[in-house]
């Protein structure tokens, strides 16, 4: 049993398509809560961070194309202050919104000490505003955690990196842009692209990941909706063919279940304006009671 904290994070700022400030919405509608107390654990929803209307800001084209960076800015101080607010011991749920919220969450999940962070994704996100080819924020959140990028993001919550590149397994790539491939071979970043997990297999990932992460104290999922296929999860901003299947994701949520490395999570990137009756949402909420303990027998 565990004290789990829901947080909702409804930005949209990060990049071009509306509708994503609506997942938490859609996530609870999925009874994320109630699948979770029906697992035996104690959750609390804290409601959610307030986010300026995109409509309400002129757009504060920094040097780079950065896109509302004071506003994400804003947002993502909130979230970590809400996080380091809660008790001790919660596990911290985060829903977005777009993936950008990861450096509130990533932050204030890590209270300060080494956290492992294992990004489950289709894109790596790992842009700095000099390789982004669109300038939107959501593509660079990593990246920022990383130490890398616009030092108004990268020394958010504290100065410096919050994530040791090193310290980063990136799980279902299947798009990166050019800027982001030198970077991540630069750095030592972890990668499992969809052709290890079609060579490899999840087992064995799974795995590699477990034995990389064994003492961390922290472990940090952020799982984004489109490293599903969109055949099963239509509702995404930015969908990839080739993802991972429904049995692929759950096995891997259960594996990291079984090996008891997870202590918070995110669920970004679901847009109910582009799905079909709910179905990415409820695929969320199915995927977080698989990390957290729901079992076939």
């Amino acid at each position: 049993m565990k004290d789990i904290g829901i947080l909702g994070v409804p930005m949209d700022l990060g990049q071009g398509r509306r509708g994503v400030d609506m997942g938490p919405s859609a996530m609870r509608y999925g009874r994320l809560q109630e699948v979770l107390q029906g697992l035996g654990h104690r959750v609390h929803d804290y409601g959610d961070i307030k986010v300026p209307v995109v409509e309400s800001l002129r757009a504060q084209q920094a040097l780079g194309g950065l896109g509302y960076l004071e506003a994400i800015r804003a947002v993502c101080l909130d979230t970590i202050e809400a996080l380091n607010q809660m008790p001790a011991g919660v596990f911290p749920i985060v829903l977005g919104g777009d993936h950008s919220i990861a450096m509130g969450s990533v932050t204030g999940a890590s209270r300060g000490e080494r956290i492992g962070v294992i990004w489950v994704d289709a894109h790596a996100d790992f842009n700095t505003p000099q390789t982004s080819p669109s300038g939107n924020i959501h593509g660079m959140p990593l990246a920022h955690l990383c130490g890398l990028g616009d030092p108004r993001l990268v020394d958010l919550g504290r100065p410096g990196a919050k994530v040791r590149p090193e310290d980063v397994v990136l799980i279902g790539i299947r798009s990166l842009d050019p800027g982001e491939v030198r970077l991540l071979r630069e750095r030592g970043v972890t990668v499992f692209t969809m052709k290890e997990v079609d060579v490899q297999g999840i087992p064995a990932i799974a795995q590699q990941v477990a034995a990389k992460f064994a003492g961390f104290s922290r472990v940090h999922v952020s799982l984004d909706a489109d490293v599903l296929d969109p055949e099963i999860a239509p509702g995404v901003g930015t969908p990839v063919p080739g993802g991972l299947t429904y049995r692929e994701a759950h096995l891997l949520m259960e594996l990291l279940a079984d090996a008891s490395l997870v202590t918070s999570l995110d669920l970004v990137e679901v847009n109910p304006i582009l799905d079909i009756a709910n179905r990415t949402a409820r695929m969320m909420v199915e995927l977080a009671s698989s990390l957290l303990g729901k079992k076939i027998y």
